[in-house]
């Protein structure tokens, strides 16, 4: 397993940040990190999100840092040059994980089902992103992707919460979860800093327990 994904699946929890003002990832990052979770993917939603994450850098640098929902080669380089280490896709799409390849970065694209797992594998990809994981089936359906391709890792994102992610992550070989929970855009664009403390500390001490 490389490093990266060694850091994913020892954080456990992925925060799949959706910005819309770059300078609000400072004050969010700093929240993050002294509240036991050092790690942000930040998600190609907006125009944001380079920028976003080049100041994360700046300010977080020893933070695992990801950009999220990158559809194509230019959000690949986009990612990289601002600083990202590892780059997550909502589906699985050759050219993107091409272009990470070329470039040597890290990719987690997002699947949901067999065929598109082993379309996957193919192409040398072991971790993947269950993606929407509840809408898509949910713990059964994680449980029945791993059971015929042994090697495989997943993440699931989409529908994940307090209440079911310690049901996901008990899955052997089910690395790490993202969630929005704790970053809801209301909380970002509010600066409710102190509400997402509270909930960062609480999502850490679920999973430790």
């Amino acid at each position: 397993m490389s490093d990266i994904k060694q850091q994913i699946k020892a954080i456990k929890i992925i925060p799949v940040i959706a910005i819309d003002k770059a300078e609000d990832i400072i004050p969010l990052g700093k929240v993050l990190a002294e509240n036991g979770l050092p790690a942000a993917e930040i998600t190609f939603r907006s125009d944001a999100a380079a920028e976003a994450i080049r100041l994360l850098r700046e300010s977080q640098p020893d933070m695992l840092i990801g950009a999220g929902t990158v559809l194509n080669r230019e959000q690949v380089i986009a990612a990289k040059e601002a600083g990202a280490t590892f780059i997550v896709s909502p589906g699985f799409n050759p050219n993107t994980v091409r272009a990470c390849q070329e470039l040597g970065i890290e990719i987690i694209p997002g699947i949901n089902n067999p065929s598109v797992v082993e379309a996957a594998l193919e192409m040398g990809i072991t971790t993947m992103k269950f993606f929407p994981a509840e809408p898509s089936g949910g713990i059964n359906m994680v449980k029945s992707l791993l059971a015929p391709y042994t090697n495989l890792e997943l993440m699931p994102t989409g529908g994940i919460k307090p209440s079911n992610i310690k049901d996901y992550l008990d899955i052997p070989r089910v690395i790490a979860c993202g969630g929005t929970w704790m970053v809801e855009k209301s909380l970002i664009e509010s600066g409710n800093w102190e509400e997402v403390a509270r909930l960062t500390r609480e999502a850490v001490a679920l999973i430790q327990a």
